[in-house]
């Protein structure tokens, strides 16, 4: 079955320290994604890089900072800032597809599916950050237009919530995810799979 890598927002704004969506351990969890890549680039299958970038005028955040109804000031992923970077340890092959977004989910107002498509992919690889956003948002919109799903859960990082940090959040998700949306599994059963 064909099969595509859709990695997510490795981004400086989730791996540098100093941000404030740091996700712990990051470094670890880059390093997991850089081998589901080079896997992916031995098998010769699609890989695509995308990236959560906004206008700096903020034209087109939509609800991403105002989903209560009350706006943010400021907002993050500013389109020429450091953080919309990706992480300079970030493995970036010479044939990955690169996508820039400004929604949770990759193939929210993206050519993302249409690309998938021409392919002829029919399972998608998802790893990336954050785990409880961007990822499991891309996720559900992959099972919603039936194509089957791994969510490769120890190769996604956030920095949690008030109430959980990154471990319950991977935890609660391979839960919710497995019950009806994708195949949940670690880095080292990923690796073991023939995605061709």
């Amino acid at each position: 079955m064909k099969t595509a890598l859709l990695v997510i927002d490795v981004q400086k704004v989730y791996t540098i320290k100093e941000s404030e969506l740091y996700c712990k351990q990051a470094a670890e969890t880059v390093r997991r994604i850089n081998s589901i890549i080079e896997k992916f680039r031995e098998e010769n299958n699609p890989i695509y890089l995308i990236r959560h970038i906004h206008k700096t005028d903020g034209s087109d955040l939509g609800r991403m900072f105002d989903f209560t109804g009350e706006a943010e000031e400021d907002f993050n992923f500013k389109e020429g800032s450091e953080e919309v970077d990706y992480d300079d340890a970030l493995l970036k092959p010479s044939n990955a597809v690169e996508i820039v977004k400004n929604r949770y989910s990759a193939f929210e107002g993206t050519k993302l599916a249409k690309m998938l498509e021409e392919k002829g992919v029919k399972r998608v690889v998802i790893c990336g950050f954050m785990s409880n956003f961007c990822c499991e948002s891309t996720a559900r919109s992959a099972h919603d237009k039936d194509y089957y799903v791994d969510f490769v859960v120890d190769a996604t990082g956030t920095p949690g919530t008030y109430n959980f940090d990154q471990k319950m959040i991977r935890k609660y998700l391979s839960e919710c995810m497995e019950a009806g949306i994708a195949r949940v599994m670690s880095t080292k059963d990923c690796l073991k799979e023939n995605h061709s």
